[in-house]
């Protein structure tokens, strides 16, 4: 019985790790992304107007839902 519960938190802290990772890792590059094109095109930081980041805001939370929605199985 115990090694069954080690085993079910084993495989969730594995998996809470790996996309807190992912996660950290997306958003570092997204970020350099972001400053080297502003830089580019502006010279100096991004000016995001309110409506782009609910756009973005949206978008993100839309892409969030459906990857929630692949551990429900079928």
């Amino acid at each position: 019985m115990a090694n069954e519960r080690e085993n079910e938190n084993n495989w969730k802290t594995t998996f809470l790790l790996a996309g807190a990772v992912i996660g950290a890792l997306l958003g570092l590059g997204t970020a350099y992304l972001m400053a080297r094109t502003a830089e580019e095109n502006q010279g100096g930081p991004p000016q995001i107007s309110t409506v782009d980041a609910l756009k973005t805001g949206l978008g993100v939370f839309g892409l969030v839902r459906s990857i929630a929605a692949l551990g429900g199985g079928k």
